[in-house]
């Protein structure tokens, strides 16, 4: 995909929303189900992925841990949002990898201690291109990828967040 085709594809929904912002406002949703042992099913609309507990907490390694797919939700994100940020920009990349690592003391999540906060305390993105872009256009690229990435916005910003509960009928 060119500039020009990101451009015709996004710009009926760029119309619309102009002209209806609150057609703007979408939800999105995940959805899980408890699995064996302690483990919960996510559906993750390709496939169905079964996350528990991280090896350092006690898990055995055969499921996905929810700390890792916050990672890869994340660095998803980013690389999605950096190709279409290099296309609009008309930046050739002839490849990019991504890498997010996060830092987590895994005595907050098991109760140990009410001085070590339950989770990640730190994360990094890390971004490695192979192009022949001027600094200057990889750093408006960065700058973009940033700005624009959803899932790196919502955990800058810390988001309100709310629980609840309800009883499904047996």
């Amino acid at each position: 995909m060119d500039a020009e085709q990101l451009r015709s594809v996004q710009a009926p929904f760029k119309a619309r929303y102009r002209d209806t912002p609150d057609q703007a406002l979408i939800t999105v949703r995940a959805q899980g189900r408890l699995g064996e042992g302690v483990s919960c099913k996510v559906e993750t609309g390709k496939a169905l992925v079964s996350a528990g507990l991280h090896p350092a907490a006690g898990g055995d390694g055969r499921n996905a841990c929810s700390g890792d797919m916050l990672l890869e939700a994340l660095v998803a994100c980013a690389g999605v949002t950096l190709n279409a940020v290099a296309t609009a920009l008309g930046i050739a990349l002839r490849d990019a990898t991504l890498e997010a690592e996060g830092d987590l003391d895994v005595r907050g999540t098991l109760g140990m201690s009410k001085e070590v906060p339950v989770g990640l305390q730190r994360i990094r993105l890390h971004i490695a291109l192979d192009t022949d872009a001027s600094d200057e256009q990889l750093d408006a690229l960065l700058r973009l990828t940033e700005r624009y990435c959803v899932v790196y916005q919502t955990l800058a910003r810390s988001p309100t967040i709310a629980l609840s509960r309800s009883r499904s009928a047996a």
